[in-house]
């Protein structure tokens, strides 16, 4: 959702990357356009005017490094700046010494508020917590039967009495029966308005007296744009939140809100959620959002996302196989399929390092890593092992029968196939990169 404010900002440091010497005049012009682009970008008008006059003030000052130029310091001090808009670091989550600890979510319909709560059990189930969702919204049926149906594919319990009793009543029974079944990490999911009113603010209160959180989360949607940053002062008043959750951050909205909530509510972003699948949630990391805005690429992200799909002793015997040109359309399949579980593949690329700017107005259609698949799927366990058989037309024509594409596409994919077979053979022995099978863009 970044993409249009990376892009100015992007823009207005060009002019001054490769610059020995900085004037005066420079940072006027840069900072002048870096306001226009956060304005743009709908960032409160406040924060922007803080924002520029930090930048300014360290790039007109003191504060110089000898191994950088003067001007990639600009790049810096903006990148810098940016993350401590965000927030400086990521706040990660506190565990009470005893169990169960207790988090409450709390924000406006339509926000993403019941499915945050069933990634957040995902979530802490995958750092060894045993996680109890309890349903308080007492005034959409529709809420908890999605809220249920969410623990039943996580296979998480969900505790709720329907719409009749209080929801503080309600919150209070479900923890006593969460601390009683051994549960250690209990979600209250509670119950929203269209806009924020003194019922719900209320209702939040007492909820919040009764369970005790060691955390209440607001959850936001960044797509409201100020709105959002509406939405968020009205909850730091009534509810005290100590975090927020910030949802549908894949969107296109231009960003705003991200960019302002935290020096508005002075709360931090805890969680980010991207996607619909309920392992599209994280920790929020406010200096590598600031480097994916800047096309600054997020190593660490990518290397954590792959290393939730693949074992190490696996991907070492892979990378073996792969530079000693064995690898195989078996292989392949494997890979394909891990890298789908990380994500949307323009995503991924998008956290290289300066390959973002490179792929701009490039199209990488997510489609044709699954048109490649059912390709391979439509070999034989023979064919995949050895692809020299693909060589007949015959296979060609069933696999293409198979798969839905065309003898040409099959044929195509075996000869691209063979040639990076060949260049990661010769990559092991010092020479270029490949590029892989099937999924070249289109500008």
């Amino acid at each position: 959702m970044f993409d249009t404010l990376g892009d100015r900002l992007n823009k207005a440091l060009d002019g001054v990357r490769g610059s020995g010497n900085l004037t005066e005049d420079q940072v006027k012009k840069v900072t002048r356009e870096i306001r226009l682009a956060l304005l743009e970008a709908d960032v409160n008008y406040g924060v922007v005017k803080e924002f520029v006059s930090n930048v300014r003030e360290r790039a007109t000052g003191a504060d110089v490094s000898k191994a950088l130029s003067p001007g990639q310091q600009v790049v810096k001090i903006v990148n810098e700046e940016l993350a401590n808009l965000m927030g400086g670091t990521s706040h990660k989550l506190s565990f009470a010494s005893r169990p169960p600890t207790v988090v409450m979510l709390a924000g406006l319909n339509g926000h993403g508020k019941t499915t945050t709560a069933g990634k957040l059990a995902l979530f802490v189930r995958k750092l060894g917590k045993n996680p109890y969702l309890v349903a308080c919204d007492t005034y959409r049926p529709a809420a908890i039967e999605q809220l249920q149906q969410i623990g039943r594919e996580l296979s998480v319990p969900v505790y709720t009495e329907g719409t009749g009793p209080k929801p503080e009543e309600i919150a209070e029974r479900g923890i006593k029966e969460a601390r009683e079944g051994g549960y250690d990490f209990v979600i209250v999911d509670t119950a929203g308005r269209q806009v924020v009113d003194m019922d719900m603010m209320e209702e939040i209160k007492r909820v919040r007296s009764v369970s005790k959180p060691h955390s209440v989360l607001l959850v936001l949607d960044v797509v409201t744009g100020q709105n959002a940053v509406d939405v968020a002062q009205a909850f730091k008043e009534y509810a005290d939140f100590d975090g927020m959750v910030l949802t549908k951050l894949d969107g296109d909205a231009r960003g705003g809100a991200a960019l302002s909530v935290v020096s508005v509510t002075e709360r931090p972003i805890r969680f980010a959620s991207e996607g619909e699948k309920m392992s599209e949630f994280d920790y929020f990391y406010p200096d590598r959002m600031a480097g994916r805005i800047l096309g600054m690429g997020d190593v660490m992200t990518l290397i954590e996302k792959a290393e939730q799909q693949m074992d190490r002793e696996e991907a070492q015997a892979d990378a073996q196989r792969l530079m000693s040109g064995k690898f195989t359309f078996e292989d392949f399949l494997k890979q394909m399929q891990m890298i789908k579980r990380m994500g949307p593949i323009s995503g991924l690329l998008g956290m290289i390092p300066g390959l973002g700017k490179q792929l701009k107005g490039v199209e990488i259609d997510d489609n044709q890593l699954a048109r490649v698949e059912a390709m391979v799927t439509s070999m034989t366990v023979k064919e995949r092992r050895n692809p020299k058989l693909l060589q007949n037309p015959s296979r060609a024509r069933r696999i293409a029968r198979g798969s839905g594409a065309t003898q040409q596409d099959v044929q195509k994919l075996v000869k691209q196939f063979g040639e990076m077979q060949k260049m990661m053979k010769q990559m092991g022995k010092g020479g270029g990169m490949p590029k892989l099978p099937g999924l070249s863009g289109r500008r």
